[in-house]
């Protein structure tokens, strides 16, 4: 008999490191038994895809295991539960990762038509998918080559890695564009059904609308729910009201801002969707107990805490 789930979900806010366009987890440091230690489901504010280069185990996709094996890959959208746990008879596993940002890339795809962004982000946000490399050689091909230019670093790595990025997010599009097809590859598809993800809809929403005013009754909208009953499910999935949600997403993008750029808290505050600067030093100081002021003169000693934000959940099943 397996491992008894917790009822627990983390957010773990991960952050591309500046001026590129995607987060790589590559090498040694990835060789290890997976899920042992904290057998606690957890989701990503980005895409996430892993390829397995060694060990066996398994994959849990919200409800769903599914076994992996050497030359198995892995496409989890942002705010999709998992957790992968390995066979520790078989030794410690070896999976490297690439995270990145879809809201990015298509916003630099079609800048004028935020419509089609929408469409396409909610298309290749809709499964997860665990795959063989050689079912789409094509889709593995390109996950290949980013690794190389990240594990290489070589000149302009940087806008070689973009390009493959376009060419990767098409791939996803075209595979989600084939339902029929896909949802006949039973095993290798995990739909999503129950829990988190019936609030994904929302958390997607805040991740692309955290600028502009966003109203409860929206997020209960998109996803198909009565306001009472989207607020009732949120807290119990994520531990905090959909409003601290909101308000975490726009700090998260905050420090990004206030670590890349030098724009005055002002316009911070304005960038990331808060109406006031008092708004936004007060949800600053909740979230990470220190003024944006102070966070940005050392960034390193509060960035931690922001990285590691769990939000320990009841999972409403």
């Amino acid at each position: 008999m397996g491992k008894k789930k917790k009822d627990t979900i983390e957010l773990r806010f991960y952050e591309i490191p500046q001026n590129e366009y995607v987060l790589a987890l590559l090498g040694d440091n990835w060789i290890r038994d997976y899920g042992h230690d904290e057998f606690c489901l957890h989701f990503h504010n980005l895409m996430e895809i892993g390829v397995c280069r060694s060990g066996t185990g398994e994959l849990v996709l919200d409800e769903e295991r599914v076994p992996y094996q050497p030359a198995m890959m892995s496409i989890i959208p942002n705010n999709y539960p998992h957790v992968t746990i390995s066979n520790v008879k078989d030794g410690p596993s070896f999976w490297e990762y690439l995270f990145f940002d879809p809201v990015q890339i298509l916003a630099e795809m079609y800048p004028k038509d935020e419509l089609l962004q929408r469409e396409y982000l909610e298309r290749i946000g809709r499964r997860a998918l665990f795959v063989h490399e050689w079912e789409y050689r094509n889709l593995s091909l390109l996950v290949k080559l980013i690794m190389e230019e990240m594990r290489l670093l070589s000149a302009h790595h940087t806008e070689s890695v973009r390009g493959l990025l376009v060419a990767l997010v098409i791939e996803l599009i075209r595979l989600n564009e084939q339902d029929g097809v896909i949802a006949d590859k039973q095993g290798n598809e995990v739909r999503k059904n129950g829990g988190i993800t019936q609030i994904a809809a929302a958390l997607d929403f805040v991740r692309a609308e955290y600028v502009h005013l966003i109203r409860v009754e929206e997020l209960a909208e998109v996803c198909h729910m009565s306001e009472t009953h989207f607020r009732r499910i949120f807290e119990a999935s994520m531990n905090m009201s959909p409003v601290d949600y909101i308000n975490l997403v726009r700090i998260q993008r905050a420090c990004d801002l206030l670590k890349k750029t030098n724009d005055s808290m002002d316009i911070v505050a304005q960038k990331v969707g808060f109406a006031t600067t008092s708004t936004f030093n007060r949800n600053f100081k909740k979230f990470l107990n220190t003024s944006p002021y102070q966070w940005k003169i050392k960034p390193e000693n509060y960035e931690t805490k922001l990285l590691n934000y769990n939000i320990s959940a009841r999972k409403g099943w």
